[in-house]
């Protein structure tokens, strides 16, 4: 099973310095994934979360392809109604094909409502809007040979019947973010229910989960997979590979802007999984 990193792309503490040293700590460390999130206006209700400066994601990659040899390389997850689809159809082909072939493009429709009006986009049909955005970018994919796409994967955020709907007809993938252990293998069984109502195969599991040890164990029956103590989050780690997982993303940011500040508190916490788990 991968085990990735979604790396913070925004905050008081980010810059280029900084994202140079989190994806060589990353790919030093064995991880075998680098993902990085999407907004393009920050408007008040992004920045009340995910604060300025914030890097956009194809921009980042592309320059973190140059600084990295062997990790992959994503979004987790690219705000799809955002962009004309040609342009992000003509965007992941060029970085996947820069890169060696390491894109994984994680998508999902987005939540924040006055970044839509920003970009004048409709926010009640973006589920919709994303559907034939998806479409339209394997088409752009599969017609045009100066795409030169290769094989990136498509990574279907989400948690909702719709999410899952749209992984089963447009991704290799589904990617739930934060998930408790419970909800996920609840949202799983639906999932299979689903691709066998629409006579379709089964996407593959590749979770986002928390990165939060604690010294003592963490007994809240609400517990999110990836927090509690080393051996808690270890078991995450083996009940997610049991459920067929090819994939685990685990994220260290907890919340606050400022941990952006103290990324060595980060990444102390991956040295310490990663001399744990066998990474390959």
């Amino acid at each position: 099973m991968e085990i990735g990193v979604n790396v913070p792309n925004f905050g008081p503490g980010t810059d280029p310095a900084i994202l140079r040293r989190w994806a060589q700590t990353v790919e030093g460390l064995g991880y075998g994934l680098l993902m990085v999130s999407d907004h393009v206006a920050i408007t008040p209700d992004v920045a009340a979360q995910y604060p300025a400066p914030f890097y956009e994601p194809f921009t980042t990659l592309s320059w973190l392809a140059g600084v990295t040899e062997r990790v992959k390389l994503g979004t987790t997850v690219l705000i799809v109604p955002y962009r004309h689809p040609l342009l992000v159809a003509r965007m992941a082909a060029n970085l996947n094909e820069l890169s060696g072939g390491r894109l994984v493009l994680g998508v999902g429709v987005g939540w924040a409502r006055e970044e839509f009006e920003a970009l004048g986009q409709p926010y009640r049909l973006r589920g919709k809007v994303t559907d034939e955005y998806l479409r339209t970018i394997r088409a752009a994919w599969r017609d045009a040979r100066d795409y030169r796409a290769g094989h990136i994967p498509i990574w279907v955020g989400g948690s909702s019947d719709a999410a899952l709907r749209r992984a089963v007809l447009l991704g290799e993938a589904w990617h739930p973010l934060r998930l408790t252990p419970a909800r996920l293998r609840e949202r799983l069984d639906r999932l299979r229910v689903l691709a066998d109502e629409l006579e379709r195969p089964v996407p593959e599991l590749a979770p986002r989960i928390r990165l939060h040890l604690s010294d003592t164990p963490v007994t809240d029956p609400e517990r999110p997979a990836g927090v509690g103590t080393l051996s808690q989050i270890l078991g995450d780690l083996d009940e997610l590979r049991a459920l067929g997982s090819r994939s685990v993303l685990l994220d260290p940011f907890d919340g606050d802007p400022d941990e952006t500040l103290r990324p060595e508190v980060a990444w102390q916490a991956l040295a310490t999984v990663a001399t744990r788990w066998e990474l390959s």
